[in-house]
């Protein structure tokens, strides 16, 4: 069975796992608190999380941190669901 992308074990040509803690900036401690106010309030669950960041491609996951992971899947997963339109954050943020 072929390996995805985010299961990092065992992969012998990977460079070592950066694991050292650091200081989050401000918006990756909003992400955190945006998508815990989304499970707590059942828009969204762990598990779907997960199946948004499992989703990506290769490219875009290796390009992600991983704050950047939770925002790719927290705005598919609520898209998918109609909770946003598609492309709907970008205009926003386009002003």
């Amino acid at each position: 069975m072929e390996q995805a992308v985010h299961d990092r074990g065992g992969w012998p040509t990977d460079a070592p796992i950066d694991r050292h803690e650091h200081e989050l900036a401000d918006w990756e401690l909003l992400t955190d608190a945006i998508v815990d106010a989304l499970e707590r309030s059942g828009a969204m669950n762990v598990d779907e999380l997960r199946r948004g960041i499992e989703s990506m491609s290769p490219t875009e996951y290796e390009r992600a941190s991983y704050y950047e992971r939770w925002l790719y899947s927290a705005e598919s997963i609520l898209t998918e669901k109609g909770v946003l339109a598609p492309g709907e954050v970008d205009r926003r943020l386009a002003g």
